[in-house]
C-alpha cells in the first residue's frame, strides 16, 4: 500500500486527505440523519397526548425540544399556538430552515470532495504524462523502467482520484435524497400540528 502511495507522487496526500474527510463527513452524516434522531414515529401523537392532558410545561417542552430535530419545529409551533394559526405557522417555517440546514452541515464539503478528486487524479496523469515526454527527450525510449515509473504515477493517481470521487458522490446524492424525506415527513407532522391545534383535525394515534 505504502509502495502504491510513494509511486503515485506528492499528489497522493491530498487524494488521501480527501478520502479520510470524505469518510468522516459520511460516517458523521450516517448517525446524524437517523430516523429517530431527526423525526421519531409517535413524537407528534406523545406530544399531542401531553397538550390534551394539560401536562405540557416547560419541562416537557424542552426534553422535547432537545430529543430531535422534529422536537425543536414542534415546540416553536406549540410556544405561538395563542398567537393565531399564521404565527404559528411562521415560527414553524422559521424553526424548520434552521432545521435543515444544521442536516445539510458538510454536504458542501463532501460534494466539493467528489468534485476536486478526479481532478487532482487527472493532474496526478497530467505530471506523470510530462514526465514520460521529458524521459523521452533525454534518455529516447530505450530506458523501459523511466518510462513505467512516469506513467504508473500517471495510472495510480487518476484511479485513486476516482475511487475517492465516486464514492463520495453516491453518499452526496443519498444524503440529500435522505434529507428532503426527512424534510417532507417533518412538513407533514407539523402541518397536523397546526390543523389539531386549531380544531380542524386530530392527530392519528399509532
Amino acid at each position: 500500500m505504502l509502495e502504491l502511495i510513494q509511486s503515485g507522487g506528492w499528489l497522493m496526500i491530498p487524494i488521501l486527505g480527501c478520502s479520510v474527510l470524505a469518510m468522516a463527513i459520511c460516517l458523521e452524516r450516517l448517525w446524524t440523519l437517523r430516523t429517530s434522531q431527526v423525526a421519531p414515529k409517535g413524537l407528534l401523537a406523545e406530544t399531542w397526548t401531553l397538550v390534551k392532558q394539560g401536562k405540557l410545561d416547560a419541562e416537557q417542552l424542552k426534553r422535547i425540544k432537545k430529543s430531535s430535530a422534529l422536537g425543536r419545529i414542534l415546540v416553536a409551533g406549540l410556544n405561538n399556538a395563542n398567537h393565531g394559526r399564521e404565527v404559528m405557522k411562521e415560527s414553524i417555517e422559521e424553526a424548520a430552515s434552521h432545521v435543515v440546514h444544521d442536516l445539510e452541515r458538510f454536504l458542501n464539503p463532501l460534494g466539493t470532495i467528489a468534485s476536486i478528486a478526479p481532478l487532482l487524479g487527472l493532474l496526478g496523469t497530467v505530471i506523470g504524462m510530462i514526465k514520460v515526454f521529458t524521459e523521452i527527450m533525454v534518455q529516447g525510449t530505450g530506458n523501459a523502467s523511466v518510462l513505467a515509473g512516469g506513467i504508473s504515477e500517471a495510472l495510480i493517481t487518476t484511479a485513486s482520484g476516482l475511487a475517492v470521487a465516486i464514492p463520495a458522490l453516491i453518499f452526496h446524492r443519498y444524503f440529500q435524497r435522505r434529507i428532503d424525506t426527512l424534510v417532507v415527513t417533518m412538513e407533514q407532522e407539523s402541518i397536523k400540528l397546526i390543523e389539531a391545534t386549531h380544531g380542524k383535525r386530530e392527530v392519528e394515534y399509532k
